[in-house]
């Protein structure tokens, strides 16, 4: 039987109608404010939950790489979680939940970060973290931004080339020394890439490179240029891009997830898919101490500041579409100050 699947393996190269989808993270944080580059710790286990919730199958890198080369069948819509640089909170944050749903992930690591203090992962984490689904990967020696890369490469081709070999070279063997783990695939710092790099990454054994652009991959895309989805902490847009999937080889359609929190409890849920286009809209502010009532402001997408009702028993502030939403987000924004203060 396992003879005869092989025989169905189209051959590398080959459209054969998988889509999987790349995540790619950087920092985790419970108490920092989310930006570009870190995630809040609590908005990470809900983005996981709702991959778990919506049946998309996380894969290892390994697999995909399997497959990529048409040696492996996946599930015809999957995904591959890789977080880039080594920040401490990986360990700290991100590998307990990982370790809870049992998600294989890649930690793609720069030379110059492991056991650099601080923020930074260690030896022993990185290696505790390999016994439980971590695999790593290769994001150069010394992270160069491509003003860096740039400037080397004015220096001419044989300074160019020395400089590449050493932040693609060093880097491999270093990780698979210290790591006891072949590296063969590359993130480039930043995204930055250009085709003067494809040869030196070849010369060192690299066969699959990722980007920062994001996008499905298909078996036959270029390996030399893969795109991620990069999750930023402020936006639910490429998570949701990420997890939304066209129907393919006759399976259903994905629809993506919108993942938020938000500091007090709402109803609708943050981020939730609701069928009503009359929905009620409360806010529950009961463990603000002070909160002058007076000064709530609460403003609705398509509406602008609305009459809201506001409970002082249970300090929950409500308001009743009054005209079908059109559009298919909706924005809800709510602002107070409190007593004494004149910051809102």
């Amino acid at each position: 039987q396992q003879q005869d699947r092989q025989k169905d393996i189209p051959p590398a190269g080959k459209d054969d109608g998988t889509r999987v989808s790349v995540l790619g993270y950087h920092e985790f944080s419970s108490t920092l404010a989310p930006s570009q580059m870190r995630i809040r710790t609590a908005t990470f286990r809900k983005q996981m939950e709702a991959l778990r919730n919506l049946r998309i199958p996380v894969i290892p890198l390994e697999d995909f790489l399997a497959w990529k080369k048409g040696l492996k069948f996946i599930p015809p819509r999957s995904i591959v979680i890789t977080i880039d640089d080594g920040w401490k909170s990986v360990y700290t944050d991100a590998f307990p939940i990982l370790k809870e749903f049992k998600f294989p992930f890649t930690v793609y690591l720069y030379k110059n970060y492991v056991d650099g203090g601080g923020r930074a992962l260690t030896t022993s984490m990185i290696r505790e973290m390999q016994q439980h689904g971590c695999s790593i990967g290769s994001h150069s020696v010394s992270h160069p931004f491509p003003g860096t890369i740039k400037h080397h490469a004015r220096k001419g081709e044989e300074a160019y080339l020395k400089f590449l070999r050493r932040e693609f070279g060093e880097s491999k063997r270093f990780l698979e020394t210290k790591f006891s783990q072949e590296i063969t695939t590359y993130a480039y710092p930043g995204g930055y890439y250009t085709e003067d790099m494809y040869p030196v990454a070849a010369e060192h054994g690299y066969d699959h490179l990722f980007t920062v652009l994001p996008g499905k991959i298909r078996q036959g895309l270029d390996d030399r240029r893969l795109p991620r989805y990069i999750i930023h902490g402020n936006s639910d847009l490429h998570f949701e891009q990420a997890t939304t999937f066209k129907s393919l080889l006759g399976a259903e359609a994905v629809a993506g997830a919108v993942v938020q929190t938000t500091p007090y409890p709402v109803i609708p849920e943050p981020g939730s898919r609701i069928e009503s286009r009359l929905p009620s809209i409360s806010v529950d502010l009961s463990d603000l101490e002070n909160l002058d009532p007076e000064s709530i402001i609460m403003r609705i997408s398509g509406f602008g500041r609305v009459e809201h009702s506001f409970d002082p028993a249970t300090s929950r502030l409500s308001w009743a579409v009054n005209r079908r939403l059109r559009h298919r987000v909706c924005e809800v924004n709510v602002q107070w100050r409190l007593k004494g203060t004149s910051k809102y």
